[in-house]
């Protein structure tokens, strides 16, 4: 990764962007509305940017509620795949909920998708069971997947 990149809180401004990458990245997007819902009403949510000098390149949406991190959404604009921005978003994010408080940090990934569980396991995370049929595009199920920071 030769250009630089940079992680901060996302703004409202940030909207479009994010929402251009939602709908590159998933069969299921989420909606504008749920975004802006998130931004504006959601106390508990949390979503970190990444930007090169090209701009935003990516997001990882958490919830963060008492001393948990619950990443609801994380993906890279699929035309800057592959240059490990990915790892430093998600580390980002790590960092982020640590410094609010979080001690432990859960997320789902569809059972298939190989590269996000072993980028999750590089960064600590264990497998913490399955959710049957939780995806309701395909009904895939999801490992569930923990890491606890004290440990």
């Amino acid at each position: 990764m030769n250009e630089t990149v940079s992680f901060r809180k996302m703004t409202l401004e940030d909207l479009d962007a994010v929402y251009e990458i939602e709908v590159l990245s998933f069969t299921l997007p989420w909606t504008k509305d749920a975004f802006y819902h998130e931004m504006v009403t959601n106390e508990h949510a949390y979503y970190v940017i990444a930007e090169t000098q090209e701009g935003i390149v990516g997001y990882c949406g958490m919830w963060l509620v008492m001393d948990e991190a619950h990443v609801t959404n994380i993906a890279i604009h699929p035309d800057q795949r592959g240059k490990k921005l990915g790892g430093g978003l998600m580390q980002a994010a790590i960092d982020t909920a640590k410094e609010q408080g979080a001690v432990l940090m859960t997320l789902e990934a569809r059972v298939s998708n190989t590269v996000a569980q072993n980028l999750y396991r590089k960064l600590g995370f264990k497998n913490g069971g399955i959710r049957k049929r939780y995806y309701t595009d395909n009904y895939e199920d999801a490992i569930v997947m923990w890491v606890n920071f004290n440990e």
